[in-house]
């Protein structure tokens, strides 16, 4: 007897009509026609099931605080991160609480329970690392979240930073984290690289830098990530996000950098949303629109996994929450519109980011937690193209949200009564 079997599910690797049986929390069988009784079944009715969506890269700390002191107007990225440090003294930690528990509730209910995000330790206070870890203990049931100690302000040039960043390490923050294109120079830059690699390596964490988010070809923070990961010997346990300068970067030079990223094993997160929104400012026409590269980056063998990075906060006024709204956007920036493309962008929202975050038991094999998401889909390209409602979340075996499917009522003579907008609505050949 089990506790829950999903029957008839499409899994994300092709196999069709698959019954999953779930006991203890655990996936205890993944076969067709089970054999099996259950005090609970879900009819899957051939639609995906994934395990759930991962986000290896996010802000929560300021998330839903669009609007706070004021809009930003120009759009950029400086304005929003000064936005942020007009707001970051007078934010309360009951404030900042509500709002990360609010975007959990909405997270749930896309299928995204497992989030990393940077915590600004820029204020002495640390009212930002107190809330995150509060919210950390409180969602712990049902999404886990790691915290990234991130400067924001710079380490080397915020006074004060280095103290704080070790303090919020102190306090239980899971995760060194940098930004070294903010820095004053590019030599202080390099050194606080440097640092902060040495941190992690005597503190025995991983590192997740912010790593040349901008246009610049010569921000080149990311070749001294990959150099210091590999003398500290903290190999597959470091991630550069953004990496944008990347696009402008000489060919060449990516030609030499690529092979010392993978020698690292840094694993990459671009932000698709974010990187396309906030890059290219300075631009006219043509106009670059700021995602690293995605492509060569994965040909090369480096894990990438995307990021939502933000939700209605200072830098970007958009976001659900949905991963699949980031990977469909990944789809049409880094132009990766094949079937075998699409295949690894999903993979760049589960298992990828899943890798990233080091998460253990994560997948759908037996013997993984019984983490599972149904949606109203066939398949991972389906899902890319619709972005479609989640049926059932499932954590650890118990359903802990539900969507309605989104069904369109006709009036027409002669046509359909109903459009299921994940099965119908689809090629036929």
């Amino acid at each position: 007897m089990f506790d829950l079997i999903v029957r008839n599910a499409n899994l994300p690797d092709g196999r069709k009509g698959i019954d999953i049986g779930i006991q203890g929390g655990k996936i205890i069988a993944v076969e067709p026609n089970l054999q099996a009784q259950a005090q609970e079944e879900i009819d899957a009715t051939g639609r995906l099931v994934s395990p759930p969506f991962v986000d290896p890269h996010f802000h929560m700390d300021a998330t839903l605080s669009l609007g706070l002191p004021r809009m930003n107007v120009s759009g950029t990225l400086l304005e929003g991160i000064a936005l942020w440090g007009e707001l970051r003294p007078i934010v309360t930690k009951d404030e900042l609480v509500d709002r990360a528990l609010r975007y959990c509730d909405l997270a749930v209910t896309q299928g995204l329970l497992f989030i990393r995000s940077h915590v600004d330790t820029s204020d002495p206070r640390l009212v930002t690392v107190e809330a995150m870890i509060e919210v950390r203990e409180k969602v712990a049931p049902y999404i886990d979240l790691q915290l990234v100690a991130f400067p924001q302000d710079g380490y080397y040039r915020s006074p004060g930073a280095i103290d704080a960043l070790n303090r919020a390490l102190d306090m239980g923050v899971d995760i060194v984290g940098g930004i070294p294109h903010f820095e004053r120079t590019m030599g202080e830059g390099t050194a606080s690289v440097e640092a902060l690699c040495r941190i992690a390596a005597d503190r025995g964490l991983p590192v997740d830098i912010h790593c040349d988010e901008t246009d610049d070809p010569l921000s080149r923070h990311i070749e001294t990530l990959a150099a210091e990961t590999i003398r500290f010997g903290l190999q597959g346990r470091v991630a550069g996000s953004h990496l944008t300068s990347m696009h402008s970067m000489d060919n060449y030079y990516v030609s030499k950098l690529i092979p010392l990223m993978a020698e690292a094993e840094i694993n990459v997160i671009p932000n698709p949303l974010i990187n396309i929104m906030l890059q290219g400012r300075h631009d006219t026409y043509p106009k670059r629109r700021g995602m690293t590269r995605v492509r060569e980056l994965m040909d090369a063998g480096l894990n990438v996994s995307f990021g939502h990075d933000c939700v209605m906060d200072p830098w970007y006024s958009m976001g659900s929450g949905d991963m699949l709204e980031v990977g469909h956007m990944a789809i049409h920036v880094a132009q990766m519109a094949g079937i075998e493309d699409k295949k690894r962008i999903f993979d760049a929202l589960t298992v990828n980011s899943a890798k990233t975050m080091g998460l253990a038991g994560y997948g759908l094999e037996k013997g993984c937690n019984a983490d599972l998401v149904i949606l109203q889909a066939s398949d991972m390209l389906e899902a890319l193209r619709l972005k479609p409602n989640r049926l059932a979340v499932i954590r650890r075996g118990k359903i802990i949200a539900r969507s309605a499917p989104r069904i369109g009522e006709l009036f027409l003579d002669g046509r359909p009564a109903r459009i299921d907008g994940g099965l119908d609505y689809v090629p036929r050949y």
